[in-house]
């Protein structure tokens, strides 16, 4: 099952569900958010309880998307509560493109690299005990959530951005402060890979930048293989495409590690918070030469995952020198 969540006009959300072709609104005026902790506090499963609340009308999903209609899958009625999160260096063959960014000039091993076969080793233990822990990446709150089709706004102090072809595991925290994992849906991961090549110290600075994910919330088991396509658009004209592989068959962690390594600190399991956690890609446009443009559209897909997740660049090159944020005392 697909859910999305479209504007109604009034200010307020619609749930949107799909098990084939035919999208159908779900017969309830709750927020996709409210109805999950009502299914947490019920002891009842999503897909369940839009069984019981049944389906009203249809809805064309993509002409919605058209008019900017179509809401991220789920978000938190306060954006400090909503955490945008990452692991890096998870994917087989992403440790390559990281290294390439830091080569060192000795020609030494890079710690991308060492943290890479960390992962290869010990990411996937077997005997349910926790894993190596991996790399990980704050993006932001609520405050930096872009809605599927919206412009991703760089920061005019930014020197790039790019797209990271991801896919997210969605999480709301119940009462009694358990991650629960709502399901899963393709994220934007926007970062500042020019920053970021510079020195990889300046990781956590290039990843604070806006993020998209959705349009659709796929309920159920992550396939084990997935394969995705990432493209840039400029001037109506394909410039990029490549394809991008995820799931766990092509991970050098598993998923409950990674799940594991985010959600044992006690700040992230906050009751009736909800968590956007991303796990890593092995593709980008920057890695093979693009210089992203003012306008350029990125593009991802998955079939699992439903509609693509589109997002424009809004870019401001660098002109004058950076302005410094002024502080006042009280």
């Amino acid at each position: 099952m697909l859910l999305s969540q479209i504007d109604r006009g009034d200010g307020k959300p619609q749930i949107v569900a799909r098990d084939g072709s035919e999208a159908y609104e779900v017969k309830t005026d709750l927020s996709l958010y409210a109805l999950a902790m009502k299914c947490v506090e019920d002891g009842q499963g999503l897909r369940d309880r839009i069984a019981t609340l049944g389906m009203g009308g249809a809805v064309d999903l993509d002409a919605l998307y058209a008019e900017h209609r179509l809401l991220p899958p789920v978000t938190h009625p306060d954006p400090a509560h909503l955490h945008l999160t990452g692991t890096g260096l998870t994917h087989l063959g992403s440790a390559s493109t990281r290294a390439d960014m830091h080569k060192k000039a000795t020609g030494d091993e890079t710690d991308s690299m060492k943290m890479f076969r960390m992962g290869v080793e010990g990411g996937k233990p077997a005997n349910g005990a926790a894993g190596v822990q991996p790399e990980w990446f704050y993006k932001g709150n609520g405050s930096v959530l872009t809605m599927p089709g919206a412009p991703l706004k760089s920061p005019d102090f930014a020197e790039d951005g790019g797209e990271e072809p991801e896919i997210a595991g969605i999480y709301l925290i119940a009462p009694d402060g358990t991650p629960v994992r709502l399901g899963w849906a393709l994220a934007n991961e926007f970062s500042d890979h020019v920053m970021e090549r510079r020195n990889y110290l300046y990781l956590a600075h290039s990843k604070l930048r806006p993020s998209a994910f959705g349009p659709e919330l796929l309920i159920g088991d992550l396939p084990h293989h997935i394969e995705g396509v990432s493209r840039v658009y400029r001037d109506g004209e394909l410039m990029f495409e490549k394809p991008f592989l995820s799931g766990e068959a092509n991970m050098s962690h598993s998923i409950a590690n990674l799940e594991h390594h985010h959600f044992k600190y006690q700040l992230f399991r906050q009751p009736g918070d909800l968590h956007v956690h991303m796990f890593g890609t092995a593709t980008l446009s920057f890695a093979d030469g693009v210089q992203t443009r003012d306008g350029d559209i990125f593009e991802i897909e998955a079939a699992p995952f439903g509609l693509p997740l589109r997002n424009t660049l809004a870019f401001t090159p660098l002109g004058q020198p950076e302005p410094r944020t002024e502080i006042r005392s009280l």
